[in-house]
């Protein structure tokens, strides 16, 4: 199974993430989730963006480098909606990655995608940051590019409707993105 690196949502390294991994752990993969922020997380995502303009972007990413560096290159590069962003922007210097597994944000990243390579969105439909005409112009670049892309949208979700501690929290559609997502992991 190959290794995960979990990039957390603007929030920072928030209780729902490690249990994220912890999920993803006892389906027998290694998972690392490294903070990219150095600070307690937010508790609003007014805070998040406050703490990702104050500690900056460029900073945010080469944190996630940092975490790479010592990871194998075939490593599952996932994230949480910033996080998926982070995943995607460093796709390009992760070629032989084992997989993209974006969950609340497309994540960009059309451009560095080799044909084949497998990856999975999970998104609310609609989603309040990924517009629908957006979202099927990057399945579209996404396809073109070559990509074995599977797309679930959840219709009626919020944003981050896998994180139980926020209000947008949405039991039905975390209950189908797990098993679809260990589902997609496996074949790695």
């Amino acid at each position: 199974m190959p290794h995960v690196v979990l990039f957390h949502s603007v929030y920072g390294l928030r209780p729902a993430v490690r249990a994220t991994a912890d999920r993803l752990r006892a389906a027998g993969h290694q998972v690392s989730t490294p903070d990219l922020y150095g600070v307690p997380a937010a508790d609003s995502v007014e805070e998040g963006f406050a703490l990702l303009d104050k500690i900056g972007h460029d900073v945010v990413l080469d944190r996630a480098r940092a975490a790479l560096r010592d990871l194998p290159p075939e490593t599952v590069l996932a994230g949480l909606s910033m996080g998926a962003g982070v995943a995607g922007a460093l796709l390009a210097e992760r070629p032989d990655a084992a997989g993209l597994l974006l969950l609340h944000g497309t994540g960009g990243a059309p451009d560095a995608v080799r044909p084949a390579m497998p990856v999975q969105l999970h998104l609310a439909d609609p989603d309040p940051y990924d517009a629908p005409d957006e979202v099927d112009e990057w399945q579209q670049a996404m396809t073109d590019a070559g990509a074995e892309l599977t797309v679930f949208r959840y219709p009626g979700a919020g944003h981050l409707f896998t994180d139980p501690d926020l209000s947008e929290y949405d039991r039905s559609a975390d209950a189908e993105t797990w098993p679809r997502v260990l589902a997609f992991l496996a074949a790695r």
